[in-house]
């Protein structure tokens, strides 16, 4: 072993036996950044593909221009669902009054409306079942799952409700080139720009 290799070393924080929580990791030192908490483990995000980083900005924008003042649009926040589990949606709608400063780190799921999340390859299985089971069990009351088109490149997404009675997501449309929907209030996104942007 060369001593460039040992510099390079990664020293990784040895879980607690019961795993980690939601006080871990706001207080371990030295986590990557967007770093989220799932069933007490740590798990770390892969640098975004350009596809993810324009289809978050693209939604944010929109969402934002389509909903009230008693909303606020949130990019990458924390969202405590319960002491072992605290993910960070790509886009949070949150209660506006659930805002309080500059200097927030993380709602809780109470706080929010709809949770969306775009699909990376290493996050395909949390999106498409882990966290729409965690955000649903939490009462998040509508959920977005955003994919790549193969053919188009362009976005699709999944949209989802949650069924008070069964506290899980029922499908509730799919969108392609426009997303229009009233809940969690009346939203018309054009998602074609994506692929109009140099």
């Amino acid at each position: 072993m060369t001593a460039e290799s040992v510099e390079h070393r990664v020293q990784w924080p040895v879980p607690p036996q019961d795993g980690y929580t939601v006080d871990d990791l706001f207080t371990l030192p030295d986590l990557p950044p967007h770093t989220e908490l799932i069933d007490g483990s740590l798990v770390f995000v892969s640098p975004q593909r350009r596809f993810h980083y324009r289809v978050i900005n693209l939604l944010f924008d929109g969402l934002s221009s389509s909903l009230g003042p008693e909303f606020s649009v949130e990019r990458e926040m924390t969202v405590v669902l319960d002491h072992r589990n605290a993910p960070e949606p790509d886009i949070s709608v949150v209660r506006s009054d659930a805002v309080t400063g500059l200097d927030q780190t993380k709602f809780h799921a109470e706080d929010v409306l709809l949770a969306v999340e775009v699909v990376s390859p290493d996050s395909e299985s949390r999106d498409r079942t882990t966290k729409p089971q965690k955000y649903a069990a939490a009462g998040i009351a509508n959920y977005w799952r955003v994919e790549e088109d193969g053919i188009t490149g362009g976005p699709v997404i999944h949209v989802y409700e949650l069924d008070s009675l069964t506290q899980s997501y029922v499908h509730t449309g799919m969108h392609r080139e426009r997303i229009k929907v009233d809940k969690p209030s009346s939203i018309d996104i054009d998602l074609t720009v994506v692929n109009k942007r140099p």
